[in-house]
């Protein structure tokens, strides 16, 4: 017991741009997974070029983080030259680990860059300690554990494996029907294969039932009375949970998410942040402040939250039946820069992502865990013509705030707005 809480427990983020990444390290990851252009399973996600993976890369160290790059896909023959070169790359780049899944990729990272520490991917089905214990044989740093696993389980790994070796467990976030997330329905459904990085993410969507002889007549699947989305399960979350996972011996607490936006990163790190420093000061500041926790990480979007395998397999209640949709409390408007204008007044930019107006008030989110309101005195475009809304994504707009945001806090806008 005392061996395991004294283990260190690294916060690890994902991002999936290198705007995501810097965000995930300001509001306190200790650690960021990202995909490059190749071998990554997002491949819908912006992911990293080569140049962006080495500004990452420099940031996060600059910064004390670490960041880990995935080449997890289930590679093909045709795949495994074009490996090697990608390897040859990351070898220049140093990243601070790659998450790999295949046993022919893994050999490519052994022979190309054998001093970047290896991580094996939850793809690889990892739901015993003899797995742990092979990849250890390999030289495998980390495995990542199948989300069928539960705490007692993976307490047992961690009494089964040597000290060195790391336990890294997804904690909040999307779930997947498949086992270990190997799936073939977007594969058949929609010629996108789910071990490739392409997931169409077909258990979302809401079946029907076409018997052969009647040809257009389509009748609602139901589970049973609640609803059709019968593959739809709820989203991971064990923010209230932190004690049990780092005594079953649980060294880095795993975000899923590297299809998402600067706000949901922000305050899903910002939110396990405090509440790792706060259960390290002690466990009655941690269950003192679980009000607050609840109520931050409900800030982005969201399905409702389950705890997963962790207490025993799922019940019927982990899944939602009738809807597809997130919720959401707040809306992304972007990431403050500071910038002077030629009259040497200094501004708050930012690149709009949402709607807002003058007049609105709006929320600087900052690392420390203060959202602080602030309403739009003014908004101008990059010519400074002054403007009442911004009504077109991604445009850059200068604006005065009546309150003056830091660097890279994130400008949201409460659901229900909140006045000043």
């Amino acid at each position: 017991m005392n061996n395991k809480r004294m283990r260190k427990t690294e916060l690890l983020i994902p991002a999936g741009s290198l705007e995501v990444l810097k965000t995930a390290v300001i509001f306190g990851a200790d650690a960021v997974y990202i995909g490059g252009e190749a071998f990554s399973l997002r491949a819908k996600a912006r992911n990293f070029s080569v140049e962006d993976m080495r500004e990452g890369i420099r940031f996060a160290h600059e910064y004390g983080a670490k960041v880990y790059v995935t080449a997890n896909i289930l590679a093909h023959n045709a795949d495994l030259d074009e490996a090697e070169k990608y390897f040859e790359t990351l070898k220049e780049l140093k990243p601070d680990g790659l998450l790999i899944s295949d046993p022919g990729i893994y050999r490519i990272a052994m022979k190309v860059c054998p001093e970047i520490d290896r991580h094996i991917s939850t793809q690889a089905n990892n739901v015993n300690y003899g797995t742990f214990l092979f990849w250890h044989d390999l030289g495998a740093k980390r495995v990542v554990c199948g989300r069928e696993l539960s705490l007692k389980e993976i307490r047992e790994i961690r009494e089964h494996i040597p000290d060195d070796m790391e336990i890294e467990a997804f904690v909040h976030g999307a779930m997947c029907i498949s086992y270990s997330g190997r799936c073939l329905l977007s594969n058949f459904l929609a010629g996108r294969d789910a071990n490739r990085g392409e997931c169409t993410h077909p258990c979302r969507w809401q079946y029907s039932l076409m018997e052969e002889t009647r040809p257009g007549q389509y009748m609602p699947v139901y589970e049973n009375e609640r609803g059709t989305f019968i593959f739809n399960s709820k989203d991971l979350c064990m923010i209230e949970h932190i004690p049990d996972l780092l005594d079953a011996g649980v060294d880095s607490l795993k975000v899923e998410g590297r299809m998402k936006n600067a706000l949901y990163v922000a305050t899903v790190a910002r939110t396990y942040r405090h509440a790792l420093d706060d259960y390290a000061q002690s466990a009655e500041k941690y269950k003192q402040n679980m009000a607050w926790y609840r109520e931050q990480i409900a800030d982005c979007t969201f399905r409702p939250f389950t705890t997963g395998f962790f207490y025993g397999k799922p019940g019927s209640d982990a899944q939602i039946y009738d809807s597809n949709t997130y919720g959401r409390n707040a809306v992304y408007l972007g990431i403050a820069d500071l910038q002077k204008t030629p009259e040497g007044e200094e501004l708050c930019t930012i690149e709009q992502k949402n709607k807002f107006c003058v007049g609105d008030v709006i929320e600087i989110m900052k690392p420390d865990g203060r959202n602080v309101p602030s309403r739009v005195l003014g908004m101008m475009d990059e010519e400074g013509n002054p403007m009442t809304s911004a009504p077109h994504p991604l445009q850059k707009l200068f604006l005065r705030l009546s309150e003056k945001p830091d660097r890279y806090d994130i400008l949201r806008m409460p659901e229900k707005p909140k006045e000043s």
